[in-house]
């Protein structure tokens, strides 16, 4: 071996999965902040506020559905995302209100006045800023740390999608103007294509 391995034969103190990619040039400190932010956004700010926002779709039983991909696919998010923090070294908040704090997005909250086209840009613009937290994730760990890059990488994918659905219903809701998304029903609620791993959960 060239180098001489930091972590010593035994030693559960320290990780070699946080070394090589600190040695990398990766800040693992800054990373785990990141991801902690972005598991509460995922968690609290998006998945806990859009099923009250869907809840309040009534009578748009489509834009509910579409409503429920997203939200279930927020919540396979921070299920993916969680392992990844402790792997680094890092953890959760013990208590869930400082959990919530520390959310990367504003809370989606239910507007004063919950008409479908209101309902649909707070949805939209969570979406938007969940793309530009996971694209910062992205930026930070391409082709330095490959399992948390492909972890950002399929979770931007969604969330990619679930703006261009969103741009699609409020363009038709508020404007009356087609915009496609390319959306097509999941298989199940839920099903998040890229970032559920659901042949680790059914082999």
């Amino acid at each position: 071996m060239a180098k001489q391995d930091v972590v010593k034969a035994g030693d559960v103190n320290q990780r070699v999965g946080v070394e090589v990619i600190h040695a990398r040039g990766v800040d693992v400190e800054k990373l785990i902040k990141m991801l902690v932010a972005n598991a509460a956004a995922e968690f609290a700010s998006t998945y806990y506020y859009y099923t009250i926002l869907r809840m309040n779709l009534a009578g748009h039983e489509d834009y509910k559905e579409i409503c429920e991909d997203a939200r279930l696919e927020d919540r396979a998010h921070f299920e993916l995302i969680t392992p990844r923090i402790y792997e680094l070294g890092g953890s959760i908040p013990k208590d869930i209100r400082d959990f919530a704090d520390r959310a990367g997005c504003p809370d989606a909250y239910l507007p004063d006045s919950p008409t479908a086209a209101n309902i649909l840009t707070v949805l939209l613009e969570a979406e938007r800023c969940a793309i530009r937290t996971w694209s910062e994730v992205c930026e930070l760990t391409f082709g330095k740390d490959p399992r948390t890059y492909d972890m950002a990488a399929r979770i931007l994918n969604e969330e990619v999608e679930h703006e261009a659905w969103f741009i699609e219903l409020l363009s038709m809701e508020r404007d009356n103007k087609v915009r496609p998304s390319g959306h097509f029903r999941r298989g199940e609620p839920g099903d998040a294509p890229y970032s559920k791993n659901r042949g680790f959960y059914n082999p």
